[in-house]
């Protein structure tokens, strides 16, 4: 894949503008803003390490099967020995998140990080009141690194003793007491953040303790309980450390925040989820009006897991609202919906069939190797990094430029899952482009991460992947660059049944050939050409745009072949010659090339469908050569226009153009 300057000159620019430069000193609440040492305000722009030091069935692919770490865990140690669990787990923590990763967060523009932590790896379950120095030291590093590159690190209880929901999430076990049901769990809870906070006491790159992720639970209308143990912990935490903020969040998935008004703390953030549903002040507005009332800032401590015009502007409400931000997750396996996709082994496949009771149980070696190969697909180096995702996330909050995706070059073949980096509107239009209430952002859920529907492609050529479910008013542009001006023929490649399928070409956002028909193709990878016919290309950088009508089709890749060009006739001078003006159609200015063999006396005029003569373009003598001049039409109907060339000579040619307004 090959990036421009300009995307790098781009990206860098966003990257300086988004990345404030921050006083080091502890974060501090100030009315309804977070604000730095110096009382500058703070806009947290983060990230969240999940599946890390809490793991979660659906990042591993396992949640058909194990959901929750136990569960996980439960069927590795099935067909590993405990010396090779062991070892897969020291590789599988070192290789999800090490220096690289953060250094690359830092690069991206995020300013903070929320760690997701599970309380067994700081206090062993049946050991109350002691605690584990490697699980410390891990987070040690991490600071370690976030201090390197000036970030925030916000440390979140996402699995708290006992589990504060009844959610694979938090590693709820139905066999023991919930955090709810045991006092005992409760206070270890209370424990452990105030041993975290004694420890970072001094810390000035921790953000702030998030002290339990999601509760969800029935607490009551008031959620008693709930405010109970936030005070006691917040009051355990200040005993050692009156540094930090606290994050709070509300029951039910951090949403709820009854009984939890009038903060206990003067260092608090009252911190919400949002997922899957819209983009827009009416969705937050409950939140809006509790920040208000309270005078307590807002933080959206997770968020994520879907298209990136959904993440761009739900970062855009968040930001115009002054509300700092932690996206959900840096990594996954097989993810198009985060920054990281870590790729997936042929023999981890296989154990995922094994769980799912599709194929035979493996050998402890095969299982071993398989394990330990996919530990080393952690590895940043080793994943596939989702640029898409991180352009949406910066760059396109304020910048609705277009970035190429690939070096496209005319004369040539471009794949139409290629299309430019830029937000819904400017470099696509898809009928489905976000996941609200259970809608559909993308059914192909494949390569890119935009609405658009892309889907693995057998066609003999492909960049692997195509674009299906098309539906009429879809389109897709792409920057290029034309190397010579001159007449090309068009061809697109489909597949599929093509309902009324048909599909036209623009340049510079101007048609340059009429709807054209799909043919059925009678299968969805069966593969053909269609012509979309020959059109005329202006040399240099220009965009080239592809609209669909109909539906029950799917496109591979548009083909550019050149037929002649005018450096060709300008070295042969053979015959005199009009070209098609082009854009055509087009919907103010028109360009009109044309080629005289010797001198003479040349015309060009310009008549309506009824042979009057609306315009006089050129009325003059030419030396032999190649020539080009403008028809601007501002003043004139849209309609079918006819450009005639006349010279003396004896030579007339007359070509058709059409104006659109």
């Amino acid at each position: 894949m090959k990036f421009s300057m300009r995307f790098i000159f781009v990206v860098l620019i966003s990257f300086i503008l988004v990345k404030n430069s921050y006083s080091q000193g502890f974060l501090k609440t100030e009315g309804i803003n977070i604000v730095d040492e110096a009382g500058n305000n703070v806009l947290l722009r983060g990230i969240g390490l999940g599946g890390w030091l809490v793991q979660e069935g659906y990042m591993l692919q396992t949640s058909s099967f194990a959901n929750a770490e136990h569960e996980i865990k439960s069927k590795i140690l099935d067909l590993l020995t405990q010396e090779q669990f062991d070892e897969y787990y020291a590789a599988y923590y070192k290789n999800y998140v090490d220096e690289a990763d953060i250094d690359k967060i830092s690069e991206w523009g995020f300013n903070s990080i929320r760690l997701p932590m599970h309380y067994d790896k700081l206090t062993p379950r049946d050991k109350p009141g002691e605690y584990i120095e490697e699980g410390f030291k891990q987070i040690d590093n991490l600071l370690e690194w976030c201090e390197k590159n000036e970030l925030y690190l916000i440390l979140d209880l996402h699995a708290a003793p006992g589990g504060q929901s009844d959610e694979p999430i938090s590693d709820y076990d139905s066999r023991y007491s919930s955090l709810w049901e045991s006092e005992g769990n409760k206070q270890r809870t209370i424990d452990l953040w105030k041993t975290i906070a004694e420890r970072y006491s001094d810390k000035k790159w921790i953000g702030g303790y998030d002290l339990i992720n999601e509760p969800k639970w029935e607490l009551g209308s008031n959620n008693e309980q709930l405010r109970d143990l936030f005070v006691k912990i917040t009051n355990a935490i200040r005993e050692v450390d009156t540094n930090h903020i606290v994050f709070i969040e509300g029951n039910w998935f951090a949403t709820s925040f009854n009984g939890l008004e009038n903060p206990w703390d003067d260092n608090m953030v009252y911190s919400f989820h949002k997922y899957w549903n819209a983009n827009d002040n009416g969705a937050i507005s409950y939140l809006l009006t509790l920040r208000t009332q309270q005078n307590v800032p807002l933080w959206l401590g997770e968020s994520g897991e879907n298209s990136n015009s959904w993440f761009r502007d739900c970062i855009k409400l968040m930001e115009d609202n002054n509300i700092g931000w932690a996206w959900w997750p840096h990594k996954k396996i097989e993810s198009i919906a985060g920054p990281l996709s870590a790729i997936k082994s042929d023999k981890y496949e296989y154990l995922l069939k094994y769980w799912k009771g599709e194929v035979s149980k493996p050998m402890n070696a095969y299982a071993y190797a398989a394990l330990m190969e996919q530990a080393e697909n952690l590895k940043i180096k080793n994943c596939i990094e989702q640029k898409g995702v991180i352009d949406a996330m910066f760059r396109q909050i304020n910048d609705v430029s277009l970035i190429p995706f690939n070096d496209h070059q005319i004369p040539g073949r471009i794949f139409c899952t290629e299309y430019d980096y830029g937000p819904k509107g400017y470099a696509y239009a898809d009928a489905d482009y976000e996941n609200i209430s259970g809608s559909v952002s993308n059914s192909g859920w494949s390569f890119r991460n935009d609405g658009v529907d892309i889907e693995a492609c057998s066609d003999q050529i492909t960049n692997g992947f195509n674009i299906g479910w098309i539906n009429s008013s879809e389109w897709l542009k792409y920057t290029v660059n034309i190397s010579v001006t001159g007449t090309y023929s068009v061809s697109l490649r489909v597949s599929g049944y093509a309902n009324n399928g048909k599909a036209r070409i623009k340049l510079d956002d101007i048609s340059i050939t009429t709807y054209k028909d799909i043919p059925s193709a009678n299968g969805w990878q069966n593969w053909v050409d269609v012509s979309l016919g020959e059109v005329e290309l202006p040399k240099g950088e220009h965009t080239i745009s592809i609209q669909f009508f109909g539906k029950d089709f799917n496109v591979n890749y548009l083909n550019f072949d050149l037929i002649t060009s005018v450096d060709e006739i300008k070295s042969e001078l053979m015959e005199d010659y009009l070209h098609q003006s082009y854009p055509n159609p087009f919907n103010s200015q028109s360009t009109i090339k044309y080629s005289i063999s010797k001198d003479s006396q040349v015309k060009i005029s310009v008549y309506n469908t009824i042979g009057e003569l609306v315009e006089k373009l050129v009325d003059g003598f030419h030396v032999k050569g190649n020539y080009e001049t403008k028809w601007d039409a501002t003043g004139f109907n849209s309609g079918m226009y006819f450009i005639r060339l006349e010279t003396d000579a004896g030579y007339q040619a007359t070509k058709k153009t059409i104006l659109l307004k």
